[in-house]
């Protein structure tokens, strides 16, 4: 019986590694392939758009934008 017991237990110590290597982290998926407008930094008008389509106020919309814009994910507005 310790024979099969000491058996296990070593047979679970030589597993243990192998169950515990990382694996190797998958490849990205080549279907997704983002468009370059994607990507920041956004249009200013779009901004307002998606403002607008969230339901925002008007002034609270630009106000979203502006700080968007200072943390560089929106272009600033052509004026």
């Amino acid at each position: 019986m310790k024979l099969v017991l000491a058996a296990a237990v070593m047979v679970g110590i030589l597993a243990a590694p192998a169950a515990a290597a990382p694996s190797a982290p998958a490849a990205p998926s080549a279907a997704y392939a983002p468009a370059p407008s994607d990507k920041p930094p956004f249009p200013y008008a779009d901004c307002i758009k998606a403002t607008k389509k969230r339901g925002e106020s008007q002034h609270y919309g630009k106000w979203h934008c502006d700080q968007l814009v200072k943390k560089g994910w929106v272009r600033p507005p052509k004026r």
